[in-house]
């Protein structure tokens, strides 16, 4: 009974080698599907945004009041020093199905990202300082009368948009662009691929 078995399977097989019988799908067979493009781009988009490079500033805020009355009187000239901080950054939250594309043979794979941008300039409260200040004699009255622990506002102000503007003129976003395009081409290289190429695009994201 056992061999008579085997034959059987035996002629099954051969019969259906030669298109005698149905295709038989072997049950011990992988099957692969090719998902690296799309699971690649839901993987960098899980990322939500890449903190990629810091900087530290340092202002020198200079603010003066005047009236028409003597500054000796009314009016004031404060020199302030702001620190602070700006970090740059590339969303990958948005990105576009087509950001991510991966050659058939899955060694190239070509990356488009949005530009690098700036965050809020962040004010360092405690090393900010005013340096030196001037302060006509009824101002000065004043403001001890007040009490008024806003009065720095402005200077506070003044200085994190000094801030946020020595920061896009700073090389940042320029060496944020290049740090993510290091991190993205050894995170590629990590799984596999041999030729990866970044670009930056204004409409990478949707």
């Amino acid at each position: 009974m056992a061999v008579a078995v085997v034959v059987l399977a035996a002629a099954v097989l051969v019969a259906s080698a030669v298109h005698l019988l149905p295709q038989l799908r072997n049950p011990f067979a992988e099957h692969t599907e090719e998902h690296s493009g799309p699971v690649l781009l839901q993987s960098i988009v899980e990322l939500s945004r890449y903190e990629a490079a810091s900087g530290s500033f340092q202002v020198v805020v200079d603010i003066t009041t005047s009236s028409v009355l003597p500054s000796f009187l009314v009016g004031s000239d404060t020199l302030f020093i702001g620190v602070g901080t700006d970090n740059a950054y590339v969303d990958f939250s948005q990105l576009k199905g087509n950001a991510v594309q991966v050659s058939d043979d899955r060694l190239s794979a070509t990356i488009t990202v949005g530009h690098a941008q700036l965050e809020p300039a962040t004010l360092d409260v405690h090393e900010s300082h005013v340096y030196a200040q001037q302060q006509g004699l009824f101002t000065r009255i004043n403001e001890f009368l007040s009490g008024n622990p806003n009065s720095q506002q402005a200077l506070y102000e003044l200085a994190q948009k000094e801030i946020q503007a020595a920061a896009a003129k700073s090389s940042l976003v320029a060496d944020a662009e290049r740090n993510t395009k290091t991190m993205l081409v050894d995170l590629l290289q990590s799984l596999g691929f041999k030729n990866i190429t970044v670009n930056y695009a204004d409409n990478a994201t949707g």
